[in-house]
């Protein structure tokens, strides 16, 4: 009887285990260029496409291919989800970001850097920095040009078939004017067609 009973608190162990949920324990890296659509909703794919076609056009701009005497200072400023996703307009940014810096046609300032420097600042005429040494507010460059932007979607679903629109719209306003000296838009197109799926 005690045999039995262990016998067939083991086998309800197995199944339980079996049955279970199931953990991700083994995994490769792959190439975070390669296009994969396992969902319908904005992936790293539309995100690189995004910011690809920004930079591109931005540093390929006339305004901006003539060489000048200093390289014109940009701040990345705030990039609106208009979606009804989550969708990291902060990586996003950064992207454009890092884009722009590594044509080294543009100077970039952080905004996020800005409250981190303000309290370096503070720090270092606390009177624990040398005082010769010590850095003060009033040497940073100022911007010459803001980049804004805003994502927005479009959902159709008809039947089994769905079509998932996004468009990008980024701008880049001279600070001195408020004038946009460049805009441009990327638009992303997807469809996916619901399958039945066979146990």
């Amino acid at each position: 009887m005690k045999t039995r009973l262990i016998v067939s608190a083991s086998l309800m162990g197995l199944l339980a285990a079996c049955g279970g949920p199931r953990a991700f324990t083994r995994g490769t890296y792959e190439d975070p260029n390669t296009i994969e659509m396992l969902s319908d909703q904005f992936n790293e794919n539309d995100l690189q496409l995004i910011a690809k076609k920004m930079v591109n056009s931005l540093a390929g701009s006339p305004r901006f291919t003539q060489p000048a005497q200093q390289l014109p200072v940009v701040l990345v400023g705030r990039m609106k989800n208009k979606t009804s996703e989550h969708i990291d307009m902060g990586s996003l940014a950064d992207k454009i970001q890092t884009g722009l810096a590594q044509t080294g046609k543009f100077a970039l300032l952080d905004k996020a850097a800005r409250e981190d420097l303000a309290e370096e600042y503070e720090y270092q005429q606390s009177g624990y920095v040398d005082p010769n040494k010590a850095k003060a507010p009033g040497q940073q460059a100022s911007a010459d040009y803001l980049m804004t932007g805003e994502i927005s979607s479009i959902i159709q679903q008809v039947g089994r078939d769905k079509l998932v629109y996004y468009k990008m719209t980024v701008k880049l306003n001279n600070v001195r004017t408020g004038i946009v000296e460049w805009t441009d838009e990327k638009e992303i197109r997807k469809k996916f067609e619901k399958k039945h799926i066979s146990w």
